[in-house]
């Protein structure tokens, strides 16, 4: 008999998420890593509302919250060095609370996630790279690698979850990477220090050649992701290139005044990449793993924390079947597609608009004149109102209407230019 039900590929957030709600299903579950934690890596560090309440149910918020994490109550976008609207984040009925976003470095929330996972004495070996699968009759009944000392091993498991990210040994072993439409992104990114914003949100500021995203994380540091094609980084010196490019942007200029880089540029590329489906029994991806969406619609923890709910709910049917198919399996990507389609629809929306300077503006400027539409689009890109909110005919014709022929409205508190009364 395997001394495991579940083996999970990777200890980020989406596999410490499976590990948890498995373990609450009562099965048994080993976790693998090839990096030894804490560790860190590119991370927006911006965590969407709607993660609370997930964050909460695998036990894991409590310390979150005693780390002291910064709270930030919208977004505030800028267009091409306008002043930024700032956009509050819309209240969620029959919640008495405000809704906010966390940000806290991705090293400390990685960190605290393992932690919880160790200390529910569910098995994690670190530096353990997962080399390739075990087959069995069209099924994955395991995988096999080598530890930190170079020795080979293999374990076997009902179900294996490949939580491993954009570079998983599921997308590489079986090719499930859709060749990619149009050009590619990296982004860049680095912490900065004495800094302080004025207000309590996550700064989005677009310009040529990209647009950036700033998250307060406390003790007056401040993580800024810079999102271009990678085209614009080719033959360049990364720090060089980044502090010319966040720095020439007169608002961006304005806010890190006096500010101080903390640590070398880093980068990751693909930004955005989509995955075909599983093509055999045993293996459930979750995570980065089943794609990635451009930044600019909302961070990927969310995204990766509720893929793993999902997964734990189909996979616990599976040990009740004792059906490891990829036609009951099947069932997750469904549900999946389901939750998150619309949101990428949404994104590839977005990504028309903000690159094109005169249609930004406009774009910026509705939302403006429109509080509630406004706030409608943050609470989508926050995962806490359902994206068919806004990619909606209706939504779409107004937006348009909008932008086209453009009438002055009112702008009341939510929704406001920066200086103007909170």
């Amino acid at each position: 008999m395997n001394p495991y039900d579940v083996i999970i590929i990777g200890a980020g957030p989406a596999g410490c998420a499976s590990a948890l709600f498995l373990y609450q299903k009562g099965l048994r579950v080993l976790v693998l890593d090839r990096a030894a934690f804490p560790r860190d890596k590119v991370c927006g560090e911006f965590i969407s509302p709607a993660a609370d309440d997930i964050l909460e149910e695998i036990g894991v918020l409590e310390a979150i919250q005693q780390s002291n994490p910064m709270r930030l109550q919208g977004v505030a976008v800028s267009s091409y060095g306008k002043p930024e609207l700032c956009i509050n984040y819309p209240p969620l009925p029959g919640r008495i609370k405000p809704m906010t976003s966390l940000s806290l470095p991705r090293y400390q929330l990685d960190y605290l996630m393992i932690q919880k996972v160790v200390g529910e004495g569910i098995e994690v070996r670190e530096k353990h790279a997962v080399d390739d699968f075990l087959f069995e009759d069209n099924r994955v009944t395991g995988v096999k690698g080598r530890d930190e000392a170079n020795r080979p091993f293999q374990c076997s498991a009902s179900v294996v979850v490949d939580a491993s990210g954009r570079n998983g040994l599921s997308l590489r072993r079986l090719g499930l990477i859709k060749p990619h439409r149009g050009p590619g992104k990296i982004a860049l990114a680095a912490h900065w220090e004495n800094v302080q914003f004025p207000h309590d949100y996550c700064y989005m500021h677009i310009s040529t050649p990209g647009y950036t995203g700033m998250a307060p994380v406390g003790n007056d540091s401040v993580n800024v992701v810079l999102v271009v094609e990678d085209r614009h980084v080719k033959g360049q010196e990364l720090d060089a290139f980044y502090q010319a490019v966040v720095l020439g942007n007169e608002r961006r200029r304005s806010l890190l005044a006096g500010a101080r880089l903390k640590e070398s540029v880093r980068s990751v590329g693909s930004l955005a990449y989509d995955v075909r489906p599983v093509p055999c029994g045993g293996l459930v991806l979750a995570g980065d793993t089943t794609g990635f969406i451009d930044p600019f619609t909302g961070e990927g923890i969310y995204l990766s924390l509720r893929s793993a709910q999902l997964a734990a709910g189909v996979i616990q049917k599976a040990f009740a079947a004792a059906d490891f198919s990829r036609e009951f399996l099947a069932e997750y990507d469904r549900q999946r597609q389901t939750e998150f389609r619309k949101k990428f629809i949404l994104s590839r929306i977005l990504q028309k608009f903000i690159y094109r300077r005169q249609w930004c503006n406009r774009v910026v400027a509705l939302l403006q004149r429109n509080p509630q539409m406004a706030q409608t689009l943050v609470g989508v890109i926050g995962d806490y109102f359902p994206a068919d909110r806004v990619v909606s005919w209706s939504f779409l014709l107004e937006g348009v209407r909008g932008v086209i022929f453009p009438k002055p409205e009112a702008t009341t508190h939510p929704v406001s230019a920066t200086g103007l009364g909170k």
